[in-house]
């Protein structure tokens, strides 16, 4: 059931302020086989799967962030977000109070489904307290969040995102089956750009 006054639907959350120190430059920004920079694909499945998304930048982002605005996607820039991915949640957060739910979405992990993106929503339209894609046994992204969890996102800080939300409200956890192995699949190295993409996409 939603709160007064929440807007319909989650809102969709991309997270890509990380420094990518371990690919060695912008990995938002390389290229994938088709030549669409990373968290532009990121950005445009979560989009069509929504409809409407607000990704999460640091300061000095600005190619990443001209290349997302052409997405159509609300581009967020945020200097709390150099601290790291829960300072980025929860200044997410911050900036929808009022949303229903939220979705989490990586910006370095564009090979997820637009189908594993609207079965975690529908999960939190239809009730769900926090929804997690699971691939084989794996849990994945994006995880989604309802608007009861609101405060303890928004006071997030630091880099460890919502992992110790997650491993504490654990009895919490809808966990939805995908035959989607992309939900597990992120960019870390120029190597995980290599091969071809995952089946079941």
């Amino acid at each position: 059931m939603q709160r007064p006054g929440a807007e319909p639907g989650p809102v969709g959350i991309l997270l890509c302020a990380g420094f990518g120190r371990r690919f060695g430059g912008d990995k938002l920004l390389a290229p994938l086989a088709d030549g669409t920079p990373v968290a532009v694909a990121s950005a445009r499945t979560l989009l069509a799967a929504l409809g409407r998304a607000v990704a999460v930048l640091r300061p000095g982002q600005t190619g990443l962030a001209a290349r997302l605005a052409e997405t159509g996607i609300e581009v967020l820039i945020r200097p709390q977000a150099e601290q790291g991915m829960g300072a980025s949640l929860a200044a997410a957060v911050q900036f929808q109070p009022q949303a229903s739910g939220w979705l989490v979405a990586l910006g370095d992990m564009p090979w997820v489904s637009e189908d594993t993106h609207r079965e975690v929503a529908l999960a939190l339209q239809r009730g769900a307290s926090i929804v997690a894609p699971f691939h084989q046994g794996q849990r994945g992204h994006p995880v989604g969040f309802g608007a009861a969890w609101g405060a303890d996102l928004a006071g997030l800080s630091g880099d460890e995102g919502a992992r110790a939300l997650l491993r504490q409200q654990a009895a919490q956890v809808t966990c939805i089956d995908v035959d989607d192995p992309g939900c597990l699949r992120d960019v870390d190295t120029p190597q995980d750009l290599l091969g071809q993409r995952p089946q079941g996409r």
